[in-house]
């Protein structure tokens, strides 16, 4: 009889477990879960903070409509991000913990070149998709991934957009025949590709070597630049135009040593930078007047579509304009989700398939998503600051709504005022 009674108890404390397991096993189904780090606190953090706004609108976008469509039905999609206090090391360790201890099932990107690079290694090697908005280093994609994908287009190509829009204002006669160059780069890979950029357009070709010559090529620390000698050298340099490749806190630091050494460029230039908010905030908004920069992408392409309705659901949430890093923070999160979608599975290695070959409707210029060896590819849009706070495109032509300031007015009063 206690036999009997102990085999009964058993099948009875199995069939218990094995429900329990499979209510489990529902429960787990029943939410994406995507694991993220982002710099919240130190050198990026005001970057960080804006990738964050971004990732939360795409993911309660996806869950306002129900979840993601996995399967013919929805499941919820939940966000388990963590602060890398803008420290490689620890968008190391925390995408391990994710990955580990969180158990995610896919990972969205931290933000800079410098981290990603770090970062990418850890979902390569447990073979987690990972899509990212904040590395463009050629460097991270030229490890040949397989489970690394990037939005943000190469920074050369940036750096070429730039020289682009310069060349139609030299062809034009608004920049001198004969024009000296001022190159000033990060320290990094990201910075190395830019400067690559700039190099290559002003040595390419005999017309372009002999219309463009650098005077000043040098390069700084990221996150510690020595802006004030770098600022004396470069005064020293007497160049028309000045291109620099930094990211936020290192435009800040080194356009306030060009501001107080009172030096004027007919064209300025920090790379991406220069438009954004918090930098008008630190360095009075007539200081940025006519600053050019080229990015991923421009509020003013938000006139239909899903363009349009980004723009709106950021403007409704948050009382602002979108900057592009919101704006990429967005899609970065958005094509994760479709590609989920598109996979009808949360299998890691489906969705990673559906990645690799993703041709999708998108907000950035050209309006398609694809990867092109894992690397985002598409036309960068150039604008430039004016007096009245705003920043128009100014190229590619088709999409400029200006042809912007060639020479810099506050430049031409200085030179006037110094006769």
């Amino acid at each position: 009889m206690q036999k009997g009674f102990l085999t009964l108890f058993l099948t009875l404390f199995l069939a218990c477990s094995s429900a329990q397991a499979g209510v489990a096993d529902r429960a787990a189904q029943d939410e994406v879960l995507i694991g993220a780090t982002l710099p919240l606190t130190g050198a990026e953090a005001k970057t960080g903070v804006a990738f964050k706004e971004g990732y939360d609108l795409a993911i309660e976008s996806a869950n306002r409509a129900g979840g993601v469509l996995v399967s013919g039905r929805r499941i919820a999609v939940r966000l388990e991000l963590l602060d890398d206090h803008s420290s490689p090391a620890d968008a190391v360790s925390l995408a391990e913990k994710l990955i580990d201890e969180r158990k995610v099932k896919f990972l969205l990107g931290t933000y800079s070149s410098s981290l990603v690079t770090a970062q990418s290694a850890v979902p390569e090697l447990a073979h987690v998709p990972y899509v990212n908005g904040g590395g463009a280093a050629a460097e991270i994609y030229t490890r040949a991934p397989k489970y690394v994908f990037g939005l943000l287009a190469p920074v050369d190509l940036l750096a070429y957009s730039e020289m682009r829009w310069l060349d139609v204002q030299q062809n034009e006669g608004r920049l001198p025949a004969k024009m000296r160059v001022a190159v000033l780069w990060e320290n990094t890979a990201h910075g190395k590709d830019f400067r690559r950029g700039v190099i290559d357009f002003a040595t390419k070709t005999a017309r372009r070597r002999s219309s463009y010559e650098v005077v000043f090529d040098d390069s700084f620390t990221l996150d510690a630049p020595d802006a004030k000698s770098l600022m004396a050298k470069l005064k020293a340099a007497n160049a028309d135009v000045f291109l620099a490749d930094a990211h936020l806190p290192d435009f800040i630091a080194l356009h306030k040593q060009y501001v107080a050494q009172k030096l004027c460029h007919s064209v300025v230039s920090y790379g991406a930078r220069g438009s954004e908010r918090q930098a008008a905030e630190a360095l009075g908004r007539e200081n940025v007047d006519y600053i050019l920069s080229a990015v991923w992408w421009n509020s003013q392409l938000g006139a239909s579509g899903l363009n349009k309705e980004f723009v709106q659901s950021f403007q409704a949430k948050h009382h602002r304009l979108p900057e592009w890093y919101h704006a990429l923070g967005y899609e970065t999160a958005r094509v994760l989700l479709a590609a989920i979608e598109q996979a009808g599975s949360l299998d890691r290695e489906k969705v990673r398939e559906e990645l690799a070959k993703l041709d999708i409707e998108t907000i950035l210029p050209g309006g398609r998503t694809r990867f092109n060896g894992h690397q985002a590819q598409y036309p960068f849009v150039v604008q430039q600051n004016q007096p009245d706070g705003s920043s128009p495109i100014v190229y590619p032509l088709e999409l400029a709504q200006t042809k912007g300031t060639a020479v810099n007015p506050k430049c031409v009063s200085k030179a006037l005022s110094a006769r």
